[in-house]
């Protein structure tokens, strides 16, 4: 029973930064979350728009092959454009929150 004791005590007393844990607060996990997120979101948009063109090259000519590439390529782009903004909002509002 004195072992557990003088466990538990000593274990009261060691701090994350003690033995090398990352002291990361909640905002700080959520802007790094949201950032990873934009982040593949943008190279995924990025990527059909690569794709999109491959499409509108390769057409032939095609009427029906070009409009469904431009539709591509515009909805990549409005949503390059989304992502953006939601960039710098969330970074706005969470880098103006005060650590205290």
């Amino acid at each position: 029973m004195n072992i557990l004791m003088r466990l538990t005590a000593t274990i009261e007393k060691i701090k994350p930064g003690d033995i090398n844990v990352p002291v990361i607060s909640a905002n700080d996990l959520l802007k790094n979350g949201l950032n990873i997120f934009y982040f593949v979101v943008g190279i995924v948009a990025v990527v059909m728009i690569i794709i999109a063109g491959f499409r509108y090259v390769t057409s032939g000519g095609d009427s029906k092959n070009v409009e469904q590439a431009k539709g591509t390529i515009m909805y990549a782009v409005i949503g390059l454009i989304v992502v953006a903004a939601a960039f710098a909002i969330t970074n706005f509002i969470l880098g103006g929150v005060s650590h205290a």
